[in-house]
Parts: C-alpha cells; structure tokens; sequence
C-alpha cells in the first residue's frame, strides 16, 4: 500500500501544478483587459483635452468673424453718413457706428479670454498626450510580458499534461476513482498527511485504530470525519494526545 500512496501523491502534486497553471492562464484575458481599460482611460484624457482646445478655437473664430462683420458694417453705415444730407440720419448712422464699436471692444475683451483659455488648453492637451504616451509604452511593455508568461505557462503546462495519462493510469482504478471522486469534492487536496493524530486535511482528531492502520499501510485509510485518503511518513509525529 506504500507504493499506492507514493503514485497517489505524484499524481496528486501534477494536479494540483496543472490547476494552478491553468488558473493563472485564466487570469491574462483580464489582466489585459484591466491594462487596456487604464489605457483608454488616458486616451479618453488626451480626446477630452482636445475637443476642449478645439471647442475655445472654434469659439475664438467665431468672435473673429464677428468681429470682421461688425467692422464692414462700420464702413457701411461710415459710407451712408458720407452720402446722407438729412441730420436725422447721421445721427441714427453715428448712434449705429458707436454700438458697433462697443460690440467689437466686448468681441474684442472676450478674444482674449479665449486666448489665454486656449493657451491653458494647448499645455493641458501637450501633457495629456506626454501621459498617454508614456502610459502606451508602459502598457505594451507590460503586454509583451503577459505574453512571454502565458507562453512559457502554456508550455509549462502541456509539459505537465503529456505524462499526466500515464501517471493516472499507474493508479489501481478503484482507486484513481476513489481518488478522483474526492478531488471533486475535496478539492486538490484529497492525499494527506497525519500528524498528532490529526488529519491533515480537515484537521479534526482521528481515532487510535486508524492511527495504527495508517503506520502500519496493509490497507488503504480514509478519515472518517472528512474522507480524505490518509498517509504516514517517517518525519510525521503519531503520538497520540491523551
């Protein structure tokens, strides 16, 4: 029976490498996933940085244009004063040409704003894109490190699988399904150790009887409290407390 759990522990100690393999491969899809959400976050940085530098230039234009319009109209109602002969109608054209002028100085006040808004928005849109750079760099590097660990994981673990049958199979099959049952139930851990009469497993006090059983390996023995199947080694403490 010795030689049963030897095969049980070599079997188990390949499992649990494969599961633990296999689970840390499930974690690169979110890994990369967390990566590229952080990536978008500062790129959605910098296109917000941009639209606000965009929306102060096309606010700027638009007083600018503004402007020009209210300067022709200037010349316009200048042009009609020169070709009027009726007072009336000069004043009206003067009265016309100072609102124009006080339009344009308040155009004129608000351009500025722009200007200084815009040039706030130009160092903001220049550091944005700096973080969003520097933060590609960082996440394709980090990317091209997932991608040589799930690699060499990948490879781990198909090294790992291609004797897996093999080492099953050195199983007595009542056995690798007594085993494979507990695996489902137990989790990886389902071959343990004995140490002060407790099981190591579930960690509850066994019976003398099944102590001695365990040390003595003519039979294959569960604990009765959880079902794990048990072992002794040599190094292991089977002093029973009183």
């Amino acid at each position: 029976m010795r030689d049963v759990i030897e095969k049980l522990l070599i079997l188990q100690d390949r499992d649990r490498r494969i599961v633990r393999v296999q689970t840390e491969l499930s974690l690169f899809g979110s890994e990369r996933n967390s990566l590229q959400t952080r990536f978008t976050g500062t790129q959605a940085a910098l296109d917000g940085a941009k639209l606000k530098a965009n929306q102060i230039e096309t606010e700027r234009k638009r007083l600018e244009l503004e402007v020009e319009s209210k300067k022709l109209q200037i010349e316009k109602y200048s042009l009609q004063q020169f070709q009027t002969k009726k007072n009336e109608e000069y004043k009206a054209l003067a009265h016309e040409i100072s609102t124009c002028k006080a339009a344009i100085a308040v155009l004129e006040d608000a351009q500025l704003e722009l200007m200084e808004k815009a040039e706030v928005a130009q160092r903001e849109v220049a550091a944005a894109s700096q973080a969003a750079q520097e933060f590609k760099r960082i996440v394709e590097g980090q990317i091209a490190q997932l991608t040589d660990r799930e690699q060499n994981l990948k490879t781990q673990l198909q090294e790992l699988e291609s004797n897996h049958e093999q080492l099953s199979s050195a199983v007595d099959e009542d056995v690798r399904g007594r085993y494979q049952r507990l695996r489902k139930h137990k989790g990886e851990t389902t071959v343990v150790g004995i140490d002060h009469s407790v099981c190591g497993g579930c960690h509850m006090k066994l019976p003398t009887q099944i102590v001695v059983s365990c040390q003595g390996f003519k039979d294959l023995v569960s604990c009765p409290n959880c079902g794990r199947i048990l072992y002794y080694a040599r190094h292991m403490d089977l002093a029973v407390a009183e």
